[in-house]
């Protein structure tokens, strides 16, 4: 990885939008894989997690694009990204949107470790390194704060949305409709 100032931005905006899935997937697997709690609400959020990495790659795509806004040229995209490969990585999220992945939410955690192992290497590198820069590490604990604010808060509106859908189908034969349309005409 290139060591220039502009490079370490671009990996922070990448671990801003997909680390803390990691801590997320893992968390709310562990709590809704209890057998106490098993339930259909609770293999529903499971199986919206996936679909939330995608969205959130969305919003990494509408980042980027604000990024290149309003220079979309070959010379302006080269020179902002610093980091392709993170993008480009980052930008693969939008596969868990097919069906094909979103049935498999293993892969979403698989794809997100890589931004997670960014942050593991860095306070691993505290840990061992005697001289190691303290600033790095704090900003790397708010980047991922950050995002395990943006993963946690994804998959509970989707959630929200799929509850109010779901009220307002059951609900819809409850609603007297009008028998008669009386116009004016």
């Amino acid at each position: 990885m290139d060591n220039s100032f502009l490079a370490y931005i671009q990996k922070l905006e990448a671990m801003a939008f997909f680390s803390g899935y990691a801590l997320v997937y893992t968390v709310i697997l562990s709590i809704l894989g209890n057998r106490r709690l098993k339930g259909k609400l609770s293999d529903r959020i499971v199986s919206f997690l996936p679909i939330s990495y995608g969205l959130i790659g969305i919003l990494f795509l509408g980042f980027q694009l604000r990024k290149l806004y309003p220079d979309y040229s070959f010379e302006h995209i080269h020179f902002t990204f610093q980091q392709p490969f993170l993008i480009i990585w980052g930008l693969l999220s939008f596969a868990f949107l097919a069906p094909v992945l979103y049935k498999r939410p293993l892969f979403s955690l698989l794809h997100s470790c890589l931004f997670f192992y960014f942050v593991a290497s860095d306070l691993f590198k505290q840990a061992t390194t005697p001289l190691a820069d303290t600033n790095i590490v704090k900003n790397d604990m708010r980047v991922l704060a950050a995002s395990v604010i943006l993963n946690i808060a994804v998959p509970c509106l989707i959630t929200i949305l799929f509850l109010g859908f779901n009220y307002i189908k059951k609900h819809k034969s409850l609603i007297p409709k009008k028998q008669g349309s009386s116009t004016l005409f």
